[in-house]
């Protein structure tokens, strides 16, 4: 099992992100690599980071779980990792990525951005792409 204080950094390039930042995680944005739509919005730790450079697949730090989370080990859809961007503070990533099963977000819709806020409070945009209960077996 992993923890945040991982510190594998191998396979990380020179110049790479600053994990001594953050307490040891950073966010992560995760963008469609052909459109440029913001897909998620989640954190990575210097070991998901280095799995992700050495697999071509999103692989994050989840907070609640505490420990490494394979995008798409449950539901399938996983994100294949094209260009890794990080930031001029060195403490934020974006991966640009071809998001395999049409969404990232596990209610369903394709971005986790898919609420917009209205003078009438939050308004859902499109339509969800798959059925969380159907995929996950409970309700998101």
């Amino acid at each position: 099992m992993s923890d945040k204080t991982s510190t594998s950094t191998d396979s990380i390039p020179p110049a790479g992100p600053d994990f001594s930042r953050g307490g040891g995680i950073l966010p992560a944005i995760a963008q469609d690599a052909v459109t440029g739509e913001v897909l998620m919005l989640a954190y990575m730790n210097a070991e998901s980071f280095a799995e992700t450079v050495a697999t071509g697949r999103a692989v994050y730090f989840s907070r609640s779980r505490n420990k490494l989370w394979r995008k798409g080990e449950e539901s399938g859809h996983v994100q294949i990792v094209k260009e890794i961007f990080i930031d001029c503070d060195n403490d934020a990533i974006l991966l640009k990525v071809e998001q395999v099963g049409g969404a990232a977000c596990h209610t369903g819709y394709r971005s986790c951005f898919y609420r917009q806020l209205t003078p009438n409070g939050l308004k859902p945009v499109g339509e969800p792409v798959f059925d969380p209960q159907k995929v996950y077996g409970q309700k998101s």
